[in-house]
């Protein structure tokens, strides 16, 4: 079960005993981070939707993997358009490496999130990225994480979904929150979910849109609820991954 007593999907489960065993490197990172704010209003600018694609060889909830280089895959979505960048660190279930992100990093210019389930303050030292996310659901003492992903020089990306995971992130002073459509105890998907939970946030707060994104449509949809920016992985992976970047970057 997860802290709010809900029995977790059998996936998840194996996910978070896996990253409950994980400790972190040897010694304490610090990031000169790039924007990742900066990165949106330029994207917008340039009159492109901000998408956060994501690098994910494979997932509990996709079929198949996808074998192609990362860092390949990193440079066909800034083709396309992307604003940013979402790697993989999670080994076991999600094919990812700290040491594919490293490499991306080094590719890219735009900014570089760290998806992982990051339970602890050691857990942050494994590699440089301009973000990392932090699932409040999963985090006892949010802003305690919070404010040591910050020292550090990252961007933490506090990931909610349900009105009192909200007030939890608000409450540790996020100020970059993504609203995770994909309920991670069923590991369903409603994009409800968003436009139920948006107009709470605090107008101060820059917001992403995650999980069920897949059509240009889905991209309007969370952009007219108030999505300053969307996380998009599956949709993006699936194919050409620079047409599929353009595409939903200019919905």
């Amino acid at each position: 079960m997860d802290a709010n007593g809900e029995e977790l999907a059998p996936a998840v489960r194996s996910i978070l005993s896996a990253a409950r065993d994980r400790t972190g490197g040897g010694e304490r990172v610090s990031v000169d981070a790039r924007s990742v704010p900066e990165a949106f209003a330029a994207a917008e600018a340039d009159g492109r939707a901000p998408v956060i694609a994501e690098v994910k060889p494979t997932s509990p909830t996709t079929d198949g993997r996808r074998d192609d280089d990362p860092v390949d895959l990193a440079r066909a979505m800034v083709d396309g358009g992307a604003a940013a960048l979402s790697v993989l660190t999670e080994s076991d279930h999600f094919g990812g490496s700290p040491a594919s992100l490293e490499r991306i990093r080094a590719a890219v210019d735009v900014p570089v999130l760290r998806k992982d389930f990051i339970l602890t303050e050691a857990q942050l030292d494994v590699v440089e990225s301009d973000a990392v996310l932090l699932i409040a659901r999963f985090v006892d003492d949010l802003p305690a994480l919070v404010a040591a992903a910050r020292e550090r020089g990252f961007q933490p990306l506090v990931e909610v979904h349900t009105r009192a995971e909200l007030d939890r992130a608000v409450a540790a002073d996020a100020d970059l929150i993504g609203i995770n459509n994909r309920d991670l105890a069923r590991l369903e998907v409603d994009l409800d979910t968003f436009e139920s939970l948006a107009p709470s946030v605090p107008d101060d707060v820059t917001l992403l849109a995650e999980s069920g994104i897949a059509s240009t449509a889905d991209v309007q949809r969370m952009r007219s609820a108030g999505a300053d920016a969307l996380l998009i992985g599956s949709a993006i992976m699936d194919g050409d991954v620079t047409a599929n970047v353009r595409r939903l970057t200019t919905a």
